[in-house]
């Protein structure tokens, strides 16, 4: 393996398990404060709104300045932003803190992104590569909510503690052991005249120039894949703990299971599927798969059967991740990548934003509630990821 690729990998572990370790303990920290359950979606809606403005321009400025060196900044952002979520003790103080932390963990997404599809020598390679990285982010992700609900179980900040070590690291990690991937030089960037250019906002317009319907449908699919997907885990971490008295170490132990049985999802479903298959196929299956199993989620009230369905859930759902990645990194023109892939992230917020908003705001109501509104999302990913490969077939 080449160097700058053990590095960027080594990297990706290290912010997945960042990323994640806070988690297991956000519940204990709002029940601690005596905020309502709302606030877990209330907060992380926060992080995606400014994941989600702030993606595009990520992308766009990882062109000029290399997806590395966005890394570190975006990084060191997002340990700032999880600093001030461990200082916070009302609902102002946490929303603003995640706020803050979407505008780095946008940059750190996005940019993991946009160093594969820059660096790839070939497709096979780019969806190879797309696919260890999501099973890193499943799978170490997982690890990282059993390490922060096992250090909550000391103490609750220790988590949040670790967190903002291990975000800071995984920036310097990026820096020093990947390469340049820029695809313009830097001058270009410095012709750009005043803010209209430099703004967040700007970088939406230029998604005008790869943004076709089939393009569009896709970007939908990836954002219901997504709101989907955070209604399902954000209730999850506060329904087994309000519904089945789960500890937050408990909680950590489930995910650091599920991340084994993610690994191996990863390593051979979804390699044969990025391999053997037409992709626009398979993730019409796989996100079928899903929203069975989030009916299951809905269905049942035991906690074993409850459990069975939401491994299926959570490793059928990590398999569609790299395969919706491939077909948007294969859909747009190569100079566009990097702007295509934070375009891409920015959706898939926006997606995150209504997932974790609604998942508080229903889970007040019925707590069933947020998995049924996952389950539609899922329905309709898969309805539209059929029209997709439809309307592609035409052209």
């Amino acid at each position: 393996m080449d160097k700058h690729l053990f590095y960027y990998y080594l990297g990706c572990i290290v912010l997945s398990i960042a990323a994640n370790t806070a988690h297991p303990v956000t519940p204990t920290l709002f029940t601690h404060f005596g905020l309502g359950s709302y606030m877990f979606g209330v907060a992380m809606a926060a992080q995606m709104l400014t994941n989600f403005l702030f993606s595009p321009f990520w992308g766009w400025l990882s062109a000029y300045l290399s997806s590395r060196k966005i890394l570190l900044v975006t990084c060191i952002g997002y340990a700032f932003g999880q600093a001030l979520f461990g200082l916070s003790s009302t609902e102002m103080g946490f929303t603003l803190a995640r706020a803050i932390a979407g505008i780095g963990c946008g940059g750190c997404f996005v940019c993991i992104l946009t160093y594969i599809v820059n660096t790839a020598p070939d497709p096979v390679t780019r969806g190879k590569q797309l696919a260890v990285n999501a099973t890193i982010q499943s799978v170490f992700g997982a690890f990282g909510y059993f390490v922060g609900g096992l250090l909550g179980e000391v103490f609750t900040y220790l988590a949040i503690i670790v967190q903002v070590i291990l975000l800071v690291i995984s920036g310097f990690i990026f820096y020093f052991g990947c390469k340049d991937d820029s695809i313009f030089p830097l001058h270009e960037l410095k012709k750009t005249k005043g803010f209209a250019e430099i703004n967040p906002f700007h970088s939406f317009l230029l998604a005008r120039n790869f943004l076709t319907p089939m393009f569009l449908i896709l970007f939908i699919v990836a954002s219901l894949q997504e709101l989907g997907y955070n209604c399902f885990d954000q209730t999850f971490n506060y329904y087994i703990r309000d519904q089945f008295q789960f500890s937050s170490g408990y909680n950590g132990i489930l995910k650091g299971v599920m991340g084994l049985i993610t690994l191996v999802a990863n390593s051979t479903i979804c390699i044969w599927l990025l391999k053997k298959t037409d992709n626009r196929n398979s993730v019409i299956g796989v996100l079928a798969i899903c929203s069975a199993a989030m009916f299951g989620v809905v269905w049942f009230e035991d906690i074993i059967p409850f459990i069975i369905v939401f491994v299926i859930f959570y490793a059928f759902n990590s398999i569609s991740v790299p395969l919706i990645h491939n077909l948007v990194a294969s859909g747009g023109p190569e100079e566009q990548n990097s702007l295509i892939m934070g375009f891409c992230n920015s959706i898939k917020s926006l997606g995150g934003i209504i997932g974790a908003l609604f998942a508080g705001l229903l889970y007040t109501a019925n707590p069933k509630l947020p998995f049924m509104f996952g389950f539609a999302s899922f329905v309709t990913a898969a309805m539209l990821a059929v029209i997709y490969k439809k309307a592609e077939k035409r052209y």
